[in-house]
């Protein structure tokens, strides 16, 4: 009986100790567990959460679960991202680096769709001067969940995901729906009144204001432009609100800073952290600067900016989440191969248990090695194209530090 005692105590401890591991950047994400197929028969939401004592690594597709759709007068169609990114599990604020937010995504809302800025990467003459509001220049394009695709079809949301929580709920605080790349949780519309977890809920008021102004000819800083680099006239056609310099930043005259974002108390954070939140208003339309803004509060890590980012490599022992606190002990190489034979494309799915940076080598009958990826992930679908192979048979050598596996293959015409 005190044998029994024994063990059962170390069981309770190591569960204790797993789930004292899950913080709200593990368990947060909407993950997809039914293999629910989104826009395009594609998986949506959250394929794999993983996490080390660093990062939590979520891969996912970048379609949602919800519906989405039509996008007037945008030819662009949504298309699978397989996106892996890395979230730092410690954010900090460091004074001696002010990251620029930048273009593309920004961060990733909780069902794996992508966060980009207010902009939509164009100014008035392309002198980078007046830069156009992407709400206002590309809003009526929108679906009915405020996101549309881009050319390389990454669905996304500039502003307020509509359909991804009730943000008309003034009666709870508002859920998690994000995190940025520096780590900081992004959340709803509504929050405590007061910092220190206080007061009644209301939404939360960004501290940008319109300007008083007629002409474009003067930044919001103060600083005089000569003509050239003038906007153009405050019309009908170009009103207040169509650029980003039409906003200025008003000090205290909302609930937030100059990055949308505080310091506070939150339900899933007891001890206060710094969150960054969308805002709305009372008709629950989009407020400008719509998410974060101006600069990251915290670090980013390598790999989730910038061009072809997204696909970060996993290079430490990682824990794939799994809410029972059950741990996974030993991964694998898990995969599908099809179809098999193949004309022209095949795919490759690595199971969401499988091992991590897979290095995926081609060979021919001969021996002779004829392409090579590296750096494969579990829980993403990879396409091949075979139209260059001559027909015959190949192998699939596929490989981690501890494990091969070959699959053969036939080309067919």
């Amino acid at each position: 009986m005190k044998k029994n005692l024994v063990i059962l105590t170390a069981i309770l401890a190591f569960a204790i100790n797993s789930f004292a591991q899950i913080t709200p950047d593990i368990s947060s994400w909407i993950r997809n567990t039914t293999n629910q197929l989104g826009y395009g028969g594609i998986p949506s939401n959250v394929q794999t959460v993983q996490y080390d004592t660093t990062n939590t690594y979520v891969s996912c597709t970048c379609i949602p679960g919800y519906s989405i759709g039509p996008w007037t007068g945008n030819p662009n169609i949504p298309s699978n991202q397989n996106f892996v990114f890395a979230i730092p599990r410690h954010p900090h604020h460091d004074t001696s680096v002010n990251i620029p937010i930048g273009l593309g995504h920004i961060g990733i809302w909780s069902n794996g769709v992508s966060i980009f800025n207010v902009s939509d990467a164009m100014s008035y003459n392309n002198y980078g001067y007046w830069n156009r509001n992407a709400y206002f220049w590309e809003g009526p394009g929108f679906d009915a969940c405020l996101g549309h695709p881009q050319q390389q079809g990454e669905y996304h949301h500039h502003v307020s995901p509509s359909c991804l929580y009730n943000q008309q709920d003034s009666i709870h605080h508002s859920p998690i729906i994000g995190f940025s790349f520096d780590g900081f949780p992004v959340y709803g519309a509504w929050a405590y009144q007061d910092t220190n977890g206080t007061g009644p809920f209301r939404r939360m008021r960004s501290s940008y204001q319109l300007r008083n102004i007629t002409n474009r000819d003067t930044l919001p800083d103060g600083t005089g432009l000569t003509s050239t680099y003038y906007g153009p006239v405050v019309s009908s056609t170009y009103p207040l609100g169509a650029y980003i310099e039409d906003y200025k930043y008003v000090a205290g005259s909302g609930d937030l800073d100059a990055r949308n974002g505080r310091f506070c108390v939150t339900p899933d954070y007891p001890q206060g952290i710094y969150c960054y939140f969308v805002t709305i208003d009372s008709a629950f339309h989009p407020v400008f600067p719509y998410t974060y803004y101006g600069s990251y509060y915290g670090v980013v890590p390598a790999g989730d900016m910038g061009m072809g980012s997204g696909h970060v490599t996993i290079t430490d022992s990682t824990t794939v989440y799994n809410p029972t606190g059950i741990p996974e002990l030993q991964r694998h190489i898990q995969f599908e191969f099809n179809p098999n034979p193949v004309k022209e494309y095949a795919y490759i799915y690595f199971n969401p248990n499988s091992s991590n940076n897979i290095r995926c080598s081609v060979y021919d009958s001969k021996g002779k090695c004829v392409e090579s990826f590296n750096t494969m992930q579990p829980s993403i679908s990879y396409a091949f194209d075979f139209t260059k192979y001559a027909t015959g048979i190949y192998f699939l050598h596929l490989e981690t530090a501890n494990e091969k596996v070959v699959q053969k293959f036939v080309k067919v015409k």
